[in-house]
């Protein structure tokens, strides 16, 4: 028996799908993923929302891939919203591209090259703006009011966050956040992948408007965790990086700890793994002591 959302795919694209196969390990949101042959010999990808909260973050995500046409992002071919759990059709991207890890450094340019031409791009209308999301960026303050979730972590003795916390809040909240590019919000491996030497990103429902900087300040962490170089290496100290190294710690500070949401039930692991690394590049960048 055909999913739903392929079968809604067909009614979508008017072609009939010959085989389908689901699409695991990669993501942490509730949505369904799969991969269909379609005939004729085309295969393409579908993406279904399985919650509500998966469903407004797939409407946000058609709102990118329907306002931008880039060499950045796969080809829209589809999109069906029932007014409750939208499916959205792209190209398949999978034959022939390389899924990092691990990342050489040409893997390394082609993310950086790609985000510069991210950054060089208009965002959609209706695209909100970093710099109004900033509370929900900051997270040393979140810490500070209730610092248990963080201290439950092990990362940190209670006097060092006293100590240090001060400095990585005061950065957190002055990080520059306003601008007009594109800002993808969540540069991961798992969003990504690299065809024909070119960088190709996804899940853009996270997507916002502001300084395109913070885009790479994001992925660091990660790139660090995965084998690549370390934060400092890639982006270098400059105006700005210090405060955004602080908000991207805080970022994950304010969130490892806690439950995990109900949109996304395995994301906090991935929060501590950034975590680690991008509070060490904060400490470096700030001039603290490490934890």
């Amino acid at each position: 028996m055909k999913p739903d959302a392929v079968v809604r795919a067909e009614r979508v694209l008017g072609v009939i799908a010959e085989s389908w196969r689901p699409v695991t390990g990669r993501g942490y949101a509730n949505n369904e993923r799969w991969l269909v042959a379609l005939e004729g010999g085309r295969s393409v990808f579908v993406k279904t929302a399985v919650d509500d909260a998966g469903a407004d973050w797939l409407r946000d995500e058609h709102r990118i891939y329907r306002g931008v046409q880039a060499a950045f992002l796969p080809e829209l071919l589809g999109w069906d919203d029932d007014g409750a759990f939208p499916v959205l059709v792209l190209e398949d991207v999978s034959g022939g591209a390389f899924w990092p890890p691990p990342w050489p450094g040409d893997a390394v340019e082609a993310v950086l090259a790609a985000l510069r031409e991210v950054a060089a791009t208009a965002p959609p209308p209706g695209v909100r703006s970093l710099e109004s999301d900033r509370a929900s960026w900051v997270g040393w303050d979140v810490v500070a009011d209730d610092p248990e979730p963080f201290l439950g972590l092990g990362l940190c003795s209670r006097e060092w966050l006293d100590a240090a916390g001060p400095a990585l809040l005061a950065a957190a909240e002055t990080a520059p956040l306003d601008g007009s590019a594109l800002v993808h919000c969540d540069v991961r491996s798992d969003n990504l992948c690299i065809r024909s030497g070119r960088a190709v990103l996804f899940d853009w429902n996270h997507a916002r408007m502001g300084n395109a900087v913070l885009d790479v300040a994001f992925w660091l962490p990660s790139l660090e965790l995965e084998g690549g170089p370390k934060p400092d290496a890639v982006l270098p100290s400059g105006p700005g990086v210090a405060e955004l190294a602080a908000l991207v710690a805080g970022f994950f500070a304010a969130r490892a700890g806690l439950p995990p949401p109900s949109g996304a039930p395995t994301v906090r692991g991935i929060q501590l793994a950034q975590l680690r690394p991008a509070l060490a590049w904060a400490c470096r960048a700030l001039g603290l002591p490490q934890p």
